[in-house]
C-alpha cells in the first residue's frame, strides 16, 4: 500500500503437499497441509479485503487444483485444502459481490513444474496418456488465466472454479 497507494489484485498461491495414505498420514501432515494451503489464504484474503472494500474494487485470485475436485489416492489432506479453497471462495464472491470485488479459483491439472519434474518418466508418461490434450500444462498456461480473470474482460466473472487440465476433468 505504502508503494502503490492501493490493492487490486490478489492471487493466493502457497501450496505444498505431504503426500500419504490416508491409514499412514500423521496429524503434522495433515496440520501442515492445511496451514499453508488453507489457512493461508484466509489469512492473505482477510488483510487484502479491507482496502477493497474501500476502494470499492478488487480482485481474488485463489489456486485450487482438479485434485480438490476430483481427490485422489494418496493426497486427502492436499485434496481436503484444496475443495476448501473451492467452498471459501465462493462465499467470498457472494460476500464481497455487492462492493465489486470478484473472487474466482484456478484449478491447474498436471502442469510441469518443479514438484512434476521430480516423477518418475512412466508416472509423468501415465498422466498424459489420460490428458485429451497429450500433453502436461505449462505455468504460462496457468499464468495466462489468471492474467485474464485479474483484467477487466473477466468482469461479470466471479464464483467460478476454472480447470487447466487439458480436458482431464470434463
Amino acid at each position: 500500500m505504502a508503494d502503490f497507494g492501493d490493492l487490486n489484485i490478489v492471487v493466493n498461491n502457497a501450496g505444498i503437499t505431504r503426500d500419504n495414505l490416508l491409514m499412514r498420514m500423521n496429524e503434522q501432515q495433515w496440520d501442515e497441509v492445511m496451514t499453508t494451503n488453507l489457512k493461508s489464504i484466509f489469512n492473505l484474503s482477510k488483510f487484502a479485503m479491507k482496502p477493497m472494500l474501500k476502494a470499492r474494487n478488487g480482485v481474488f485470485i485463489n489456486m485450487s487444483s482438479i485434485v480438490g475436485v476430483n481427490g485422489n489416492a494418496g493426497q486427502a489432506n492436499y485434496a481436503a485444502s484444496k475443495a476448501g479453497i473451492i467452498g471459501f471462495s465462493k462465499s467470498m464472491a457472494k460476500e464481497l459481490g455487492s462492493r465489486n470485488i470478484r473472487c474466482n479459483v484456478v484449478a491447474p491439472g498436471f502442469i510441469m513444474t518443479e514438484m512434476t519434474e521430480e516423477l518418475d518418466d512412466k508416472v509423468r508418461e501415465q498422466w498424459q496418456s489420460v490428458i485429451p490434450l497429450k500433453r502436461p500444462g505449462t505455468t504460462q498456461d496457468v499464468a495466462a488465466l489468471c492474467v485474464f480473470l485479474a483484467s477487466d474482460m473477466s468482469s461479470y466473472i466471479t464464483g467460478q472454479v476454472i480447470n487447466v487440465d487439458g480436458g482431464m476433468l470434463m
